[in-house]
């Protein structure tokens, strides 16, 4: 089976029903998304395909038929994604295990936003994301900056 992520090209020898997560982590060692839930719920292991924020614990390998894109393609250290530097700016993550998740639906989201985002859609689109230490706060003023920042207000 054939997969992109990243932006390189991998051949993984897997069962087809293999849920994405498991050969991103276990074959691919590439270790941002995370398992939280097993069944899609909490966001942990949310990745992009094709752009779409998509649950990478409860999507088979072989339904995946575009571009996947994890937390370590999103940026560089040396060119940050706007998200991650919103992130970093606001000091979001506690103890991290679902940001790489929270940061991947943030840039989704925006990414198809037309203006700056309201509270009420942020909290919307971003709600679908669990946080155990309860930045939902921070996690809220991070999306408002990346999105002025993205498009350049």
């Amino acid at each position: 089976m054939k997969l992109n992520v990243n932006g390189r090209d991998h051949e993984v020898n897997v069962e087809p029903e293999m849920p994405l997560l498991w050969v991103l982590r276990d074959e691919l060692h590439i270790t941002g998304p995370k398992y939280g839930c097993g069944i899609g719920y909490c966001g942990a292991c949310t990745v992009h395909i094709g752009g779409v924020a998509v649950r990478s614990c409860s999507m088979p390998v072989s339904a995946v038929s575009a571009p996947v894109v994890t937390i370590e393609g999103l940026g560089q250290p040396e060119a940050l994604h706007a998200v991650q530097k919103a992130w970093i700016e606001h000091q979001v993550a506690q103890c991290g295990y679902c940001q790489s998740g929270q940061m991947m639906t943030a840039a989704a989201f925006l990414a198809g936003a037309v203006n700056i985002p309201t509270d009420a859609q942020i909290d919307g689109a971003m709600g679908a994301n669990l946080c155990r230490c309860g930045t939902y706060p921070r996690i809220r003023e991070a999306v408002k900056t990346a999105a002025k920042s993205l498009k350049g207000a």
